[in-house]
């Protein structure tokens, strides 16, 4: 069985000694991946003044940003986002994001519906609200 670890300067550099993915036969594992943004700690829509302070924050901002990081890792690593098998999203604040995420979630998986869950945490690395991490199939043809 094939196995491939994949980087890309593409997407945001992990916060961790880890890869973006890992191929595993006809699998990719994306660890997980937050709405930074790609050769920088920007959040989108968040700005926090000097003592670590929220200024403005905007999850939807933050969760169209996920998905396009997502979507990055999967096409840099060879597959796609219509290949997502399955999806686990964290939340920091499920009381005040889940409507939100859910809203946002359903325009991007019109079509394919890959298995989901989401869990509330307290906390993520950095000032994120988001992360999700992901398992696709390598092939176009989702068996």
């Amino acid at each position: 069985m094939g196995n491939e670890i994949i980087h890309t300067n593409k997407a945001p550099e992990p916060v961790g000694s880890y890869p973006h993915a890992r191929k595993a036969g006809n699998l990719l594992f994306l660890s997980g991946i937050g709405p930074r943004e790609a050769g920088s700690n920007k959040i989108p829509g968040v700005e926090i003044d000097k003592n670590g302070n929220f200024l403005t924050f905007d999850f939807e901002a933050q969760c169209h940003s996920v998905f396009k990081n997502v979507k990055t890792v999967l096409e840099e690593s060879g597959s796609s986002w219509e290949n997502l098998i399955d999806v686990t999203v964290f939340l920091t604040d499920m009381q005040r994001d889940f409507t939100t995420y859910n809203r946002i979630y359903a325009t991007y998986f019109k079509d394919n519906q890959p298995c989901r869950t989401t869990v509330g945490v307290t906390s993520l690395p950095t000032a994120i609200a988001i992360e999700l991490k992901c398992i696709a199939v390598m092939s176009d043809e989702i068996n």
